[in-house]
């Protein structure tokens, strides 16, 4: 028996799945509807180990021929934590294309879309799914083969000749295709200065960023809130512009003048409690209140604006402070280690040196100003959710961030062990700050890291 033209089948995919191992499918009729959920009358119907699926949670609906071609559509049936195509919620109902996939709940059970035009085989077709019949879809745990429901072994589809057309539109979602974008453009950019003059320092310039935004992309990647790309640069390049302004002497003359935060000159026998003491008030308290000034105006300016451009730009929650907060550092880490020690290794020990001190001086941020600029970002978010206890949660906050800084500071002088302990409780404190901050987000059904079920 052969498959007839036009045929249409959703794919199971377990998330448990082995490699060579094809899993659970199921046809599409092309005149009767598939009902999808955890109700016995379902026509596929899944136990309750997904616990996002509602009772009747999506219907699949053949459409009526056009053109000869056979169509299908998927309808939400109001179900209470909806339906996700290709990443993207579903409203209503909508036609369904080769490649697509269908998320029921966030991070819920799993189908894919597959249409095949035609099959020339002499291998049984799978039966139709009849209004009564009950498939019950492989759970997460155990994972089950059905052979009679799948495509013939020798069976090409098109999305499998040519996968372009039916994961293209998840390039950007699911396959890293923006960074790998950017990568092109700065390696083509480093090319293209092979043999001019003075390239070692725009090259130094190129490598630095391109490490600062990978390290930058890996915080916010964790973090899973979306925030526009224009207000995480215009973080960072507000930082940069208060280091060239006026207040960094201002700032200066406070905390290392004013107050004891005078740094030692080299060479300079210091205990190390006057040591932590100095870095205390000379980096830490200094250059976090410094670092966290965009994130404050974005706060500022958040509040004077519509509900709609204050969730975009302002800062509303933990997320916010944290995704702010760690931009502001990239800032202040480019500017510091481009614009003060890369320059001075390179005029005292040459280019090569320059290139050994910013590469490690970039990466470490994750564990350095990201680390305690996010920390303290966290806090002024929590003080928005929490505006009763506002002033507490920021000098706790505040203290907090100082505090790992000065260590970081502090520890450099007596002991590298002493430095990679201190750098591995920072990142821990961003790390929990993140994953604390995703708990308690008010947008956490949102949230692209977070994962309700397993």
């Amino acid at each position: 028996m052969t498959f007839q033209p036009h045929s249409a089948f959703i794919r199971n995919l377990s998330p448990n799945s082995t490699v060579g191992v094809q899993t659970p499918l199921y046809p599409l009729p092309s005149d009767q509807e598939v009902v999808i959920g955890r109700e016995p009358s379902c026509q596929i119907v899944l136990n309750n180990n997904y616990g996002a699926v509602s009772r009747r949670h999506i219907a699949i609906r053949p459409l009526p021929p056009h053109g000869g071609s056979s169509a299908w559509e998927i309808c939400d049936l109001n179900s209470a934590n909806g339906t996700y195509i290709n990443g993207q919620r579903l409203q209503g109902c909508q036609k369904l294309q080769p490649g697509d996939r269908i998320i029921l709940g966030l991070n819920g059970a799993e189908f894919l879309f597959e249409y095949q035009q035609s099959y020339a085989t002499t291998q049984a077709a799978p039966p139709p799914v009849t209004p009564h019949q009950k498939t019950v879809a492989v759970t997460p745990q155990t994972p089950a083969i059905n052979n009679s429901n799948n495509f013939p072994p020798n069976s090409v589809s098109f999305s499998q000749l040519f996968p372009i057309v039916s994961t293209g539109r998840d390039l950007t979602k699911k396959a890293f295709l923006v960074p790998a974008i950017i990568t092109v453009i700065f390696v083509v950019l480093m090319f293209a200065t092979v043999g001019q003059p003075n390239a070692t320092y725009f090259n130094l310039i190129l490598v630095a960023i391109y490490l600062a935004g990978a390290a930058y992309y890996f915080v916010y990647q964790l973090c899973g809130k979306r925030k526009p790309w224009w207000l995480l640069f215009g973080s960072a390049i507000t930082t940069i512009l208060i280091l060239l302004s006026p207040i960094l002497p201002l700032f200066i003359l406070v905390f290392r003048g004013i107050l004891p935060g005078n740094l030692p000159n080299t060479g300079e026998a210091v205990s190390f409690p006057s040591l932590l003491i100095r870095m205390l008030f000379g980096a830490g308290l200094l250059e976090e209140l410094l670092k966290a000034l965009p994130v404050i105006l974005a706060l500022l300016i958040g509040k004077q604006l519509p509900n709609r451009w204050r969730e975009r730009i302002g800062i509303n929650e933990p997320l916010d402070g944290i995704l702010l907060g760690t931009a502001s550092a990239v800032g202040f880490t480019l500017f510091e280690t481009l614009g003060q020690y890369v320059p001075q290794t390179i005029q005292a020990l040459g280019a090569e040196s320059g290139l050994q001190l910013l590469i490690p001086r970039i990466i470490g941020s994750i564990a350095g100003h990201m680390a305690y600029s996010g920390y303290l970002g966290y806090f002024i978010g929590l003080s928005v959710l929490k505006p009763s206890q506002r002033w507490r949660i920021l000098a706790i906050g505040y203290l907090s961030a100082a505090v790992m800084h000065a260590l970081w500071n502090a520890t450099g002088f007596y002991s590298g062990l002493l430095l990679v302990l201190v750098g591995i409780m920072s990142y821990a404190f961003l790390a929990a700050a993140i994953l604390k901050a995703r708990e308690l987000s008010p947008t956490r059904s949102q949230n692209f890291a977070t994962r309700f079920f397993q």
